[in-house]
């Protein structure tokens, strides 16, 4: 960490020394670290440091080394800027967030100095979550997308979702379900045109959700591809990451049905002006096209991969035979 960015910390969060600091995890592809910094002589005693310093070179795990994806992730740091930036109002400890505190960019680099919502209570991830606690990250999801009702999404993807069909152009020259290939530009035009559409954050991953001690509170992180779409894309890509196949077939009512009576109640914290059956209504229905949305990306991306398993299978094939093809 150069002096100049231990400058930048120091006077945006008022403290006066930094004590410590802990490397988090590296970004994908070698573009930067996420650091914790243990602060003194200020108000917070610690933050999260998100530094994007762009390769010479990008590393991918997989090889997808392009231009194209060297574009898409330059864009998706922006775009997380820009959602932090525009957080100005309270703390909503429905769907909770970590405060964006500065963010600063010049040629190749970029900064953004967050909350630490281990400070704020949010202390534990988990690799494996019980029933309990999958329906606790759906609340939040579903609080979120409540709140976002129609957002105009300025300043954010056009189309949120970090496997979006038109920035995955290689991906899916590379797919190897010829049926599903054919059908991917109408399941991604039938989720886009759906009538309700919301802000999704995009990669609602296990990995991103941030719990409280006594694990009934979640906060989520990484909001590099929020932007506008149907909520069945969080939805279907969450219930992926922390289920396997069995458990996805037999608790798929169940979750659903949660999800959706948290965002009819969430409709009405918010009081949206809006039909909040309607919205569940045709949600629903779009929920076998998120998945397929999905599984199309696996299979140009990861053939093989462990998602891509019988219910993805079921889901991508009920979504073509509803498009007929």
């Amino acid at each position: 960490m150069t002096e100049q960015i231990k400058e930048q910390i120091l006077l945006h969060t008022g403290s006066q020394f930094i004590i410590h600091t802990q490397r988090i995890q590296s970004l994908w592809s070698g573009y930067g670290e996420i650091s914790r910094c243990q602060l003194e002589g200020g108000e917070r005693a610690a933050v999260v440091v998100k530094h994007v310093q762009l390769p010479d070179q990008s590393q991918h795990p997989r090889g997808w080394n392009t231009d194209i994806g060297h574009q898409r992730k330059l864009k998706s740091y922006q775009v997380e800027m820009n959602w932090y930036a525009s957080q100005t109002e309270a703390i909503d400890p429905h769907c909770r967030i970590p405060l964006g505190i500065y963010s600063w960019q010049q040629e190749g680099e970029m900064l953004m100095i967050l909350e630490d919502l281990n400070e704020a209570g949010f202390s534990l991830r988990h690799h494996h979550i019980d029933l309990t606690q999958i329906k606790s990250c759906l609340s939040w999801l579903a609080y979120f997308h409540a709140k976002h009702l129609n957002h105009g999404g300025d300043g954010l993807w056009g189309i949120g979702t970090y496997w979006h069909m038109d920035t995955r152009p290689d991906e899916w020259q590379a797919m190897q379900n010829q049926a599903l290939k054919k059908a991917a530009k109408a399941i991604d035009q039938r989720l886009n045109q759906a009538q309700f559409h919301t802000l999704v954050h995009g990669d609602a991953k296990l990995a991103n959700f941030c719990f409280s001690k006594d694990t009934a509170e979640v906060a989520a992180v990484d909001f590099q591809y929020i932007g506008r779409g149907c909520g069945m894309k969080d939805v279907a890509y969450f219930i992926s990451s922390c289920l396997d196949e069995e458990d996805c077939e037999a608790l798929e009512d169940e979750l659903l049905n949660h999800y959706f009576g948290q965002l009819s109640d969430a409709c009405k914290h918010y009081n949206q002006k809006v039909d909040s059956d309607a919205v569940i209504a045709e949600w629903r229905a779009l929920y076998p096209f998120a998945w397929a949305d999905f599984y199309r990306f696996l299979d140009g991306w990861s053939p093989g991969h462990w998602k891509m398993h019988g219910y993805s299978e079921k889901l991508s094939r009920k979504a073509m035979n509803l498009l007929h093809i």
